[in-house]
């Protein structure tokens, strides 16, 4: 990996998921190799449709933004207090919020319990959802100056926590634990590959095979047995852009050429790749009209420099306060 700064890692990994969430957008739904067709000569832009503007960023980057004002003004995790911000925000109708997230926080059961009675009622609740808002608590929970046992332990425990809120699966907690932790290593300058064993030695029991075969160094999307609005193709299809090409840029295009759920895959390939690429890496012509409306939340609209100082806010705060009384089966 190039010697990059922390800063531009982490500016990357925050500003890089909005950027593959927007890009994404238009083509959401669409079939294999849509980036391409639009875009034949690979320069793409922030072009809008389906409903968005060019630029504009969906309920992924949104969630994402809720989660890091609840971080930083609650000094920590408060998960009530995250999960009251996610209602709020649910409430003020938003062009796009995924069905299980929607059933969660618009059922009006209390926060340590609705997740679960979502789950025990449906049976399903493995989507991406958690994965798509996660590259803001990722870069809080990654800390600095811990024993690598001890870091990977914390920021995994706390992307469980915070996927819990609304996914009741413990499949979807235990991937964005592992996104979580690959996100950590990028931002040191580590090859996230290199510490994707370490990772998933951390993976529950239960899940760990499953999780072991999506990841593996031969897995392709095709491969796929569900639809990568699921947690296992999400994430598997994000590591595998990732691995298959040399640049924030062609990352991003690969993922969203999959087709099917592009935003989110998008987001969640962009926050590893804006991890590893650092923010030099994120061409201006997709940061330039980058923007992230708040609904529930007034007239807010976050731009690209906005989500830098979010992101540098977040890096500077102490990542080691977790509720020791908020218990997680």
């Amino acid at each position: 990996m190039d010697l990059l700064s922390r800063q531009d890692r982490v500016a990357g990994a925050v500003v890089g998921s909005a950027v593959g969430d927007a890009l994404g957008a238009p083509f959401e739904f669409g079939p294999a190799g849509v980036y391409t067709a639009r875009f034949p000569d690979g320069v793409g832009t922030m072009c809008g449709g389906g409903g968005w503007d060019p630029g504009e960023a969906t309920d992924d980057t949104q969630m994402a933004v809720l989660v890091a004002e609840s971080l930083l003004e609650r000094d920590g995790l408060d998960l009530p207090d995250m999960f009251g911000r996610f209602r709020r925000w649910a409430a003020g109708e938003p062009k796009d919020i995924g069905l299980q997230t929607e059933s969660v926080l618009t059922g009006g059961d209390p926060w340590d319990t609705a997740a679960a009675l979502h789950f025990q009622i449906n049976g399903r609740a493995a989507g991406n959802g958690s994965l798509m808002r996660a590259a803001t608590s990722a870069v809080y929970f990654a800390g600095t100056g811990q024993p690598q046992e001890e870091a990977r332990a914390a920021t995994m425990d706390a992307a469980r926590r915070i996927a819990a809120l609304t996914h009741g699966d413990r499949a979807a907690w235990e991937g964005t634990a592992v996104l979580h932790e690959l996100i950590r290593v990028a931002l040191d300058g580590t090859d996230p590959i290199a510490a994707l064993p370490d990772a998933l030695a951390a993976v529950h029991p239960d899940h760990r095979e499953r999780w072991a075969t999506v990841l593996a160094p031969g897995w392709h999307p095709d491969l796929a047995t569900e639809f990568n609005g699921s947690v296992w193709p999400c994430l598997g299809t994000a590591l595998w852009a990732l691995c298959t090409t040399r640049s924030y840029e062609d990352a991003l295009a690969s993922a969203i050429d999959v087709g099917g759920d592009t935003d989110t895959v998008a987001a969640v390939t962009g926050a590893l790749a804006g991890a590893v690429y650092g923010f030099g890496a994120i061409p201006t012509r997709w940061t330039g009209p980058l923007h992230v409306p708040l609904p529930g939340y007034g007239d807010r609209v976050l731009r690209t420099p906005d989500l830098a100082t979010l992101a540098g806010l977040l890096d500077g705060r102490s990542a080691d306060a977790v509720p020791a009384d908020i218990r997680l089966p």
